[in-house]
Parts: structure tokens; C-alpha cells; sequence
């Protein structure tokens, strides 16, 4: 399938994008499914075949591999509906002829496939003499879909724990590969080495002669070193690793996997300046590891793509990261928030989204998962799980448990969100005296654990009109800091304009660059950092400080000399960049006083 976009959309919380695909994979969009829920998927799929006059069989927890069946079946679903589309457009019907001016409206202006079709029908719009053009020429968006790598907790069937391959992230696997999929698996969250050695067991994940993959291994990395260790990784396995997928540690949505301080330009740097050498390395070791299998060799080098994500908020950004760091793609998450035909949004947190400012928008501690997690405020999860712990009933009741994970007081995990957990744990607190306010802050910390597993995927109930009963109506919301600066409800084709510089979404003339606004929030989070670390700190511990400090004042001098050196680019930002550039190395030098 070939890419005629240079942009996707990644995987937005749970029940964002979980039916993007069959919205925008017939106008040639590549979007992400997440497999985290599949009770979500399993309603989803039932809706969907009433909708289509499909038969429905459901498939309950008394089958012992339920999960990886509910998430094959959907998949098929999807790819079904999305391909009858997309068949539908190519065939060029009257009654579809809107929507295939709209797929090449879509297309950014130097498209090859756009300009061609514009010529075809300059004189008049015939679609008889064009049917054939249109149906050799037109790509269908990739189905992708995600797994969060340490989503993984183990699973019982009549009281007996099951193997490895049952918990949930290897059952999402085994999902996917069973599927009628094409496409990409985006795998996030870190290594799971367990995990990826099970990839070994499907055949799919395997090239071709041809150097061709069925089901394609996307990794999101934070830098180079890390796609170089899980590179080769998979390629000792005789798997190839399709794309890296770079994204910012903080300047994104959802879950913010910070670096030691490693900004995005100079990590984007380095993965162009080291291009050729990941794939030779890659390559060698694949060739060793598909030799050791005694299994077939691609007769020619085998290829990967390079993508980023994280802040991206303007046309001249986007065509910057594709240009002068050779990217091949762009990923724009946060805006589409707030484009309701592509993404599930309930018609609330819509409005709480459009009017998010920069104070509205923050990184919480919400996660159970013990990583921070982007946060908007007022959503309407945290309200409910507020006024449960004002009434004396703090914790959620844990409806689907896909992050019990925590066996600090059970052998069986638990959620660190659940009632039971804070129960235990409030009460340990209780039985500290601790002074108030230290007390205060301790229970604090505790109840501020939010049952995201449920409150990431409600929206999707909300919008299609499902049942909630189970679920509830809170809503968990994840936007990036970029949120602040878009504010209006938007149509697929005004995002998509806003992205190739056809039109202009954001009315607001102060947003920073997406490398600035970065580097303010890693400074942000290390003042936080610094101010959490007691004084009786360990010499590791400062060190540690230390060299974030100076990973930051790197990526400083890096921009420095990479704005001093561009032309023609950003030239309505540059005094400001460069004015808060000075001031985040003042910051930086009051911070190391601190540490």
C-alpha cells in the first residue's frame, strides 16, 4: 500500500480512534486502533453489524481465548467495512462522486496521483473514461492498530492462572496477526522482550522474498539508541522493524514517557545523521538471524520508514520535520480532537477541549501505570472520582482491570486506581500520624489515581449511544499542550488543509515553535523534578540531575545554531525563539544553584 499522505494519525487513548480507520482509510489516511479494551471493541462490533445488516455472534468470557477473538473478529469487521468504501469510491458511482473529489481535495497540492486527476478532468468530469485511471492509481489508508507493550497482565480462566500467551498484551498480538489485516502493528510503552519473542510464532511477521511484510513492526522510540537496541533486537529474530516511530517525550498526548532530556530536534538529528548505519546494522543482523531460522532471504535490502510526532501545530512545522530531518511522515494527534468525524468526542468534553488554555492543560498523575499522563482539567472522570473521595468512597470499582498490575499487597494484581488498592493503602497512611499537611499530601497523591482503562474509552459509548451502565459516563480526556492552541471544532477537510497550508485553524498569534514549547516543558518538569528530590539525595541522584541539565543546555546550542543556519524558515518566530532560548538558559543555570 502505497503512502500518498504525509501525515498520519496516531492512536488517541483508547476509544478515540478505535473506528477512525472505517472514517478515513477510503481517502487514503493511515490511522491506529487501540487493542487495549476489548469489551469496547466487542460492543463496537456488535453495533456495527446491526448497523450493516451483518449476523452477530458474540463471543463472552466463557471462551477461554476470548480477547485475541474478540479483537480478530473486530479487526475483520473493520477492514471489511473500511475496504467496501473504499471499493465503493474506486468504482466511481454518481451517487459516490463527492467523495472522490473529496479523496483528491484531501491530497496535499504536488501530489503526482492529484495533479494527473486534475487533468483528466479539467475539460469535464467524465467518470466513465476515468474509471479505470482511478482504480489502479487509488490507495486505501492503513489499518494500524497499538498495543501498550507493558499493558500485560496475567489472566485466569476458572481460577487457574493461564500460560504467558493469555495475558493481554500477548493476546492482543495474537489478535492482530490472526486478523485479515495488512497493515502495522504500533508497539509502545518500552521493551517487553517476552512479548517480542512471541512475534516469533506468526508467520505474518516474517518477510517475503520480495522483502514484503504482511503485518509490519512499527516501534516508538525517544532516540536513537533505543530504536538501535530493538532494531537488532527483532532482526536476531529474523523480524524487520518497518518504521520508527520517534515521538517527543512530553510535547504529546497521553502517557509522557520523558527522556533524560533529550529534545526532539537533536534526536531527530541524530537519526538522520545515522540513517544509512541503522539499516546496515539492521540488515546484517537480519541476515544472520533468517539464515540461523533457515528461512527465506529478501533479495534485496529491506527498508524501514522514519517518522515523529509530538507538538506538531503548523504547516511550516510539519513541512520542516519532512524536509530538513527527511521524515516520512508526520503524526497529528491533539487537533484531531476536535474533528468529531474522524475521532469520538462527546459533545462535553468537546467544549472543555475548545477552551483549554495553557493552565488548563497538564501533566498529572493520574495513571496507574505510575507514569505521567496528560491531563486537561475538569474532565468529567476526575469530577466523579473527586466527589467518590469526598463522600468517603475513594477508588473505583474496577469494571475491566486491564492495569492490574500492582502486587505490592496481593499476589493477584490490582489497579492502583481500584477502591481495594487505596483502601489498603489509606490506611497504612492513616496509621503513620504523619503530620497534616505531609498527611494531606500523601492521600492526595493516592486518590489522584483515575480509572483511565474505563474513562479513555466512554466516549466512544457516548457518541455511538451504548450502553454505560457497566462503564459509567466519566469521561478521561488526554490531550497534548498543543490543545491550548487550537480551539474550534473542525471538519476532516479544514485539519487536513491546516496541515498541507491551504488554511489557517489557529486564530491565536502567540503560539510558541513546537521545539520551544518542548523545551519549556522539560525545564518545567525538571524544576518539579528538583523540588520532589529531598536534600539528603543521593550523589547518583544528583548526578542524575546533573546530566539533565546538561542534555537540555545541548539541545539549546543545538537550536541556537540550527535557527542561526536555516533561511527562509520560521522567520516571523525567530527573535522570539531566540529571546526564549536566552531565558531557558537562565533557568537551567538557577536550577543547577538548586541542585
Amino acid at each position: 500500500m502505497s503512502k500518498v499522505h504525509s501525515f498520519h494519525i496516531p492512536v488517541m487513548g483508547i476509544g478515540y480512534t478505535i473506528d477512525t480507520p472505517l472514517k478515513v482509510a477510503h481517502f487514503g489516511l493511515d490511522s491506529v486502533i487501540s487493542l487495549v479494551d476489548d469489551i469496547l471493541l466487542e460492543k463496537l462490533r456488535k453495533m456495527y453489524c446491526t448497523n450493516f445488516g451483518i449476523p452477530y455472534e458474540e463471543i463472552t468470557e466463557r471462551t477461554k481465548d476470548f480477547r485475541a477473538e474478540r479483537i480478530t473478529s473486530y479487526l475483520n469487521l473493520i477492514h471489511k467495512l473500511a475496504e467496501k468504501k473504499f471499493e465503493e469510491l474506486k468504482n466511481a458511482s454518481a451517487e459516490k462522486a463527492h467523495e472522490l473529489k473529496e479523496y483528491f481535495n484531501l491530497l496535499p497540492d504536488n501530489s503526482a496521483i492529484k495533479q494527473e486527476f486534475q487533468r483528466l478532468t479539467a475539460k469535464h468530469f467524465n467518470l466513465d473514461d476515468i474509471r479505470s485511471w482511478i482504480k489502479s492509481n487509488l490507495s486505501m489508508g492503513s489499518i494500524d492498530v497499538n498495543i501498550m507493550t507493558k499493558v500485560d497482565k496475567d489472566n485466569y480462566y476458572k481460577g487457574e492462572k493461564l500460560p504467558t500467551e493469555y495475558n493481554d498484551a500477548h493476546a492482543a498480538l495474537r489478535g492482530f496477526a490472526n486478523s485479515d489485516l495488512r497493515s502495522s502493528i504500533v508497539l509502545s510503552a518500552g521493551m517487553n522482550p517476552r512479548l517480542y519473542g512471541y512475534m516469533e510464532n506468526f508467520e505474518d511477521f516474517y518477510p517475503n522474498e520480495k522483502g514484503e511484510v504482511k503485518k509490519k513492526i512499527v516501534l516508538k522510540v525517544s532516540d536513537y539508541r533505543s530504536a538501535l537496541i530493538q532494531g537488532r533486537f527483532f532482526a536476531k529474530k529474523g523480524l524487520w522493524v518497518s518504521e520508527y516511530r520517534i515521538e517527543s517525550g512530553l510535547n504529546c498526548g497521553g502517557h509522557a514517557f520523558a527522556s533524560e532530556g533529550f529534545l526532539l530536534g537533536p534526536v531527530l538529528a541524530e537519526f538522520k545523521e545515522k540513517r544509512e548505519q541503522l539499516s546496515r546494522l539492521a540488515n546484517e543482523v537480519l541476515t544472520q538471524g533468517l539464515t540461523n531460522k533457515n528461512r527465506i532471504l529478501p533479495k534485496e535490502e529491506m527498508k524501514f520508514i522514519i517518522t515523529a510526532q509530538g507538538g506538531v501545530g503548523t504547516n511550516e512545522e510539519h513541512q520542516f520535520l519532512l524536509n530538513h530531518y527527511q521524515m516520512d511522515s508526520v503524526g497529528w494527534g491533539t487537533p484531531f480532537m476536535l474533528v468529531p468525524e474522524v475521532v469520538n468526542v462527546d459533545n462535553h468534553t468537546l467544549k472543555i477541549l475548545k477552551a483549554a488554555k495553557e493552565n488548563d492543560l497538564y501533566l498529572s498523575g493520574i495513571s496507574p501505570l505510575g507514569v505521567p499522563f496528560n491531563n486537561v482539567r475538569g474532565n468529567t472522570k476526575d469530577l466523579e472520582k473527586l466527589a467518590l473521595a469526598a463522600q468517603g468512597k475513594p477508588g473505583s470499582f474496577c469494571p475491566k482491570k486491564y492495569v492490574c498490575l500492582n502486587t505490592e499487597y496481593t499476589e493477584k494484581g490490582i489497579c492502583m486506581a481500584s477502591r481495594q488498592y487505596q483502601r489498603i493503602k489509606i490506611k497504612e497512611l492513616n496509621e503513620q500520624a504523619l503530620a497534616l499537611e505531609e498527611h494531606q499530601k500523601k492521600y492526595d497523591a493516592i486518590v489522584e489515581k483515575s480509572c483511565i482503562c474505563v474513562g479513555l474509552g466512554t466516549a466512544a459509548l457516548l457518541v455511538n449511544n451504548l450502553d454505560t451502565k457497566t462503564e459509567g459516563v466519566g469521561v478521561s480526556v488526554c490531550p497534548g499542550p498543543n490543545m491550548a492552541y487550537f480551539s474550534k471544532t473542525m471538519s476532516l477537510k479544514e485539519m487536513v488543509d491546516h496541515i498541507y497550508g491551504r488554511a489557517n485553524v489557529i486564530s491565536r498569534n502567540d503560539r510558541p515553535n513546537m521545539f520551544i514549547k518542548e523545551l519549556k516543558l522539560y525545564i518545567d518538569f525538571l524544576k518539579n523534578k528538583i523540588e520532589e528530590t529531598s536534600a539528603s539525595a543521593t550523589n547518583k541522584e544528583k548526578n542524575g540531575l546533573v546530566s539533565f541539565v546538561e542534555n537540555l543546555k545541548s539541545g539549546i546550542q543545538y537550536y541556537e545554531t540550527l535557527f542561526s543556519e536555516i533561511k527562509g524558515k520560521f522567520e516571523d518566530k525567530k527573535n522570539s525563539i531566540f529571546s526564549e532560548l536566552e531565558s531557558s538558559k537562565r533557568d537551567l543555570n538557577l536550577l543547577v544553584l538548586k541542585i
